[in-house]
């Protein structure tokens, strides 16, 4: 067992910690009773968290007297939609959920975000608390307040930025992930040292083989990611500037996701993974990073197992210009221009709309 690390996410009235350690999922009745004006709580998960973590859950809540009631929703990217949201809220408004109520969202991103923005609409806000059980979650979507479904026309453009009163990330649940999802969350841990901080894309270099056995650098990783983030969620919690640098991987990522249906053909950490790449390939062509700088980012991808290039995704992709086109539906688009975050180098990127077609359609051919 390790001890957990708290976060703080210093944020006024809304702040809140994240807590980081094993067995957190055990404790949970503990760590969420502080925050309840009775002892009742309602879970929203789906069917493949629920199998593994939902009972724990229920007797952590049991030990400490506090009724709930549960609501399970189909695994996957597709339960980020209009329908499911509203079967959700519904759902909610039947248990006579309050403002002064808790909602505990227990599963990955797909989860969090349908249930943090289901909180955040129903009688105007009420209370939730993320329990995110995938890497992906635990070190991105759980944290920051960013909430949302995806539309036909593009992922996540619909949502509210509503803050959780408290995430629980338990790193002992992330052994039950298969190896490809637990990769998956691993896209959004390497964006963090590639967009901030080189000294730590330095010791994932190091360190990130370990990951899946090490519970210790499991919690470094998780805590380190989660305190980058925290500290720029508080210097721009609406995404006026800094917060954009987030996106890193994700102009281009966002894209491919939807050219490929939001399938299990490519996954969002995947999809972040091979938008790194291809945003540090984009900004050697343009002169801003040395050549060697892509070649070690796609150097550490391809040793940890992830896809790096369009070629790795399998079945067809768009032509190049249908993909870029679907890249202007990408909520950092300003006035029609497309804007990415580019990178000076590993540990500095900065968002930039003076991409040119030319360079960005070489990048994707030669990524084929």
């Amino acid at each position: 067992m390790t001890q957990p690390v708290t976060v703080h996410v210093p944020l006024g009235d809304r702040a809140y910690d994240v807590r980081i350690g094993t067995g957190l999922i055990g404790r949970a009745g503990a760590e969420i009773a502080p925050l309840l004006a009775r002892p009742r709580v309602v879970i929203v998960t789906d069917e493949n968290v629920a199998a593994l973590h939902l009972e724990p859950l229920k007797a952590a809540l049991k030990v400490e007297g506090i009724a709930y009631e549960a609501l399970i929703l189909p695994a996957g990217e597709a339960t980020k939609s209009w329908p499911h949201l509203t079967r959700c809220v519904e759902w909610l408004l039947e248990q006579k959920v309050e403002r002064r109520d808790v909602v505990l969202a227990l599963g990955g991103g797909v989860i969090g975000d349908l249930v943090g923005f289901a909180a955040a609409i129903l009688r105007r806000g009420v209370r939730f608390v993320q329990l995110p059980t995938s890497l992906l979650a635990q070190v991105d979507s759980s944290v920051g307040g960013k909430t949302g479904i995806n539309s036909a026309q593009g992922k996540n453009l619909i949502g509210a930025f509503h803050q959780p009163s408290l995430v629980l990330a338990d790193i002992s649940v992330l052994e039950t992930l298969k190896d490809r999802d637990f990769l998956a969350g691993y896209g959004e841990v390497v964006k963090y040292g590639l967009l901030g901080d080189a000294d730590f894309f330095g010791w994932l270099e190091t360190n990130a083989t370990l990951l899946r056995d090490d519970p210790e650098v499991r919690q470094h990783a998780v805590a380190h990611s989660v305190a980058m983030k925290a500290g720029i969620v508080t210097r721009d919690e609406t995404e006026q500037g800094e917060r954009a640098l987030l996106n890193l991987g994700h102009t281009f990522g966002h894209a491919l996701e939807q050219a490929t249906g939001y399938s299990d053909r490519l996954l969002h950490g995947e999809g972040v993974a091979i938008g790194c790449a291809l945003a540090f390939d984009l900004s050697a062509r343009m002169g801003l990073c040395s050549q060697e700088d892509p070649s070690r980012v796609l150097e550490h991808l391809r040793a940890m197992g992830m896809p790096a290039r369009l070629s790795d995704i399998p079945g067809d992709l768009p032509g190049d210009a249908a993909l870029i086109d679907l890249m202007g539906q990408d909520k950092k688009v300003v006035d029609g221009q497309l804007r990415f975050v580019l990178a000076r180098g590993i540990g500095d990127a900065f968002v930039s709309d003076a991409v040119q077609a030319g360079p960005l359609a070489q990048v994707l051919k030669d990524a084929r």
